[in-house]
């Protein structure tokens, strides 16, 4: 692939340096240009990463700049607003970062105004492209553990934070089936926000997958930290924790790892520069089934989505979500989730410049 493709970054915090990382060690991108409103955080960026063209106005950023890649690594609450402007400007490929929204219907709206632009959408569950979870994807098509009949995901790290990567997981390695219906709990005292929006104070979550597979998520109920899941099968069960694997069936005689090959390895830095290459990839047509698709990001914000919608009705939700709106925030408004620990606080507050305690809310 000879094409050099021009990358424009929205925002410019430590998820782009992410982003950045990769689109830097990729031969086929230069990150031509980069917008933060934050005149001190533009500067350093367009430092580190040697971008000539900067700017406080993304939307000027998108006018000026003929970009082919646009890289939305904003705060959550900005993301269909800013995914959609870029994919107004049509460029080749829009990468949002996770999770693609707050709500079903910005998600919706993004894959719609990607669509009707002809770019295509992908969202930053870069953690598909670990060599681990692919062949956890693998082990499972090939019936290695027999036919899965549930999951379990914990994470300490919020719902909408980290524990997006736990559901994207599950997603991916039974291989992006249908879901059809979710049931949650939530707990919320506390005015409990991340990156400037509400999130629940902890949450667990049942799955129901088609072909009557559940799968569990646990977020803040205990320690465990863990991006993956316990998979258990008819015949065997895969553990997989971030890029490592290991796995017992009938024949293996105990637990076995999974030792990819060294430059196959992966790991959470290389699947930023495997995810560039991707989307490289995608826009030349040669990556048809591309892992980010939008509409894997779109079925995992509907699980969330869903388990917020759960603990509204206090029902076993069905799929698709009927509910367009963020779930959470209408049951905080009508008082079905009251705060009875008043206080606003956002839990990412040590990533804000300056006087402010939330960029969000404080705008």
């Amino acid at each position: 692939m000879a094409a050099k493709y021009r990358v424009g970054v929205i925002a410019s915090g430590r998820i782009a340096r992410e982003h950045g990382r990769g689109w830097a060690e990729c031969e086929h991108t230069e990150i031509a240009a980069i917008a933060d409103a934050h005149p001190e955080a533009l500067a350093s960026y367009a430092a580190d990463f040697d971008v000539k063209a900067t700017y406080t106005d993304y939307r000027e950023m998108l006018d000026k700049e003929n970009l082919d890649i646009i890289s939305v690594c904003s705060w959550d609450p900005q993301h269909a607003e800013m995914s959609i402007a870029a994919c107004s400007r049509r460029p080749k490929a829009v990468l949002c970062e996770k999770p693609m929204a707050i709500s079903i219907g910005e998600a919706d709206a993004m894959i719609i105004a990607a669509q009707r632009n002809e770019v295509k959408l992908a969202i930053g569950h870069q953690r598909r492209f670990y060599s681990c979870w692919r062949e956890a994807r693998r082990m499972i098509a090939d019936g290695a553990i027999g036919k899965p009949q549930r999951l379990w995901s914990a994470i300490k790290a919020g719902m909408m934070n980290t524990g997006t990567h736990c559901i994207d997981f599950q997603l991916y390695a039974l291989g992006d089936p249908k879901v059809n219906w979710v049931m949650g709990s939530v707990e919320r005292h506390t005015d409990h926000f991340v990156f400037g929006h509400r999130v629940e104070d902890r949450c667990a979550g049942i799955i129901g997958y088609e072909g009557g597979i559940e799968g569990v998520i646990e977020n803040e109920m205990n320690d465990t930290y863990e991006v993956g899941a316990h998979i258990y099968g008819e015949d065997g069960m895969i553990v997989v924790n971030d890029n490592s694997l290991r796995y017992m069936n009938a024949s293996s005689n105990g637990w076995k790892v999974f030792e990819p090959d060294e430059e196959a390895a992966g790991g959470y830095g290389n699947a930023f520069v495997d995810q560039a290459y991707g989307i490289c990839r995608w826009i030349e047509g040669d990556f048809e089934d591309y892992y980010g698709k939008a509409e894997h990001g779109k079925a995992a914000t509907e699980i969330m989505m869903a388990v917020y919608e759960s603990a509204r009705m206090h029902e076993r939700v069905s799929l698709p979500l009927q509910t367009r709106a963020n779930p959470l925030d209408v049951a905080v408004e009508e008082g079905r989730i009251p705060v009875t620990r008043p206080g606003f606080w956002d839990e990412r507050s040590f990533l804000v410049r300056g006087e402010s305690m939330s960029w969000i809310k404080d705008k």
